[in-house]
């Protein structure tokens, strides 16, 4: 079993940075991939960005590459979303999500999630 607990959302102007941090409970957090996805009003949820065990493979979705960087400490058990250069369009509930399989997870079937922590973007 994994408890995921999100924090660091806020409002920050455009162009600004925040860090999302996404700490893990239980003992099995390093055999998971890790990852962050985003749901704004009225759309869909998004997958952002993930990171396996060994962070030798990492994916972000298009609209966040070169912008936010998906990085995990073990000794922490904590995952981190550094975003930076943030739009209006990155507005959304940021959502942790930890699952045994990259592809699962990506496709948002992750077998646990976070309560979510809002970023709200003003321009």
């Amino acid at each position: 079993q994994v408890q995921l607990v999100e924090s660091g959302g806020g409002l920050v102007q455009a162009g600004g940075s925040l860090r999302l941090s996404c700490a893990a409970s239980g003992r099995t957090f390093m055999s998971y991939v890790m990852g962050w996805f985003r749901q704004a009003p009225g759309k869909e949820r998004e997958f952002v960005a993930a990171i396996n065990w060994m962070a030798s493979s990492i994916y972000y979705a298009d609209s966040v590459k070169g912008r936010f960087t998906i990085s995990r400490d073990h000794a922490k058990n904590t995952v981190y979303l550094e975003m930076n250069s943030l739009k209006p369009e990155d507005t959304a509930v940021y959502y942790c999500a930890a699952d045994g399989s990259m592809g699962t997870l990506q496709a948002g079937q992750g077998d646990y999630w976070g309560q979510g922590t809002q970023v709200t973007v003003s321009s």
